[in-house]
């Protein structure tokens, strides 16, 4: 996982609507839910559900899948498992082996 895409998938969560669908999502489990279903139990008009979608969909921490008249929405466990380590990947390393960096000036 590289820096921007994990800032952008922070980002998405860090919305209460998008995180509440997420959290919907991951609680349906591999089945998944249907979109309507998940704008009955959230209580969210069906074109913001749509925005919200979208984004989550396009950092990949949830998919869409077509069954006939209906969208499936997934959490993708896998992205949300690469931004945890993402964050982690140094743990506890320290910093002896890096420059510090250099100090900026603030506007003022």
């Amino acid at each position: 996982m590289n820096r921007k895409l994990a800032a952008q998938c922070l980002s998405e969560l860090g919305n209460l609507t998008r995180l509440d669908i997420y959290r919907l999502l991951v609680r349906a489990g591999l089945d998944g839910m249907n979109i309507g279903e998940i704008q009955t139990r959230l209580g969210v008009p069906a074109s913001t559900l749509a925005f919200h979608l979208g984004g989550l969909v396009g950092v990949g921490l949830v998919s869409q899948e077509k069954l006939g008249r209906e969208v499936i929405c997934r959490a993708k466990y896998r992205q949300l498992d690469a931004v945890i380590e993402f964050l982690q990947e140094k743990c506890c390393m320290g910093f002896e082996d890096e420059a510090a960096a250099a100090p900026m000036r603030r506007a003022g």
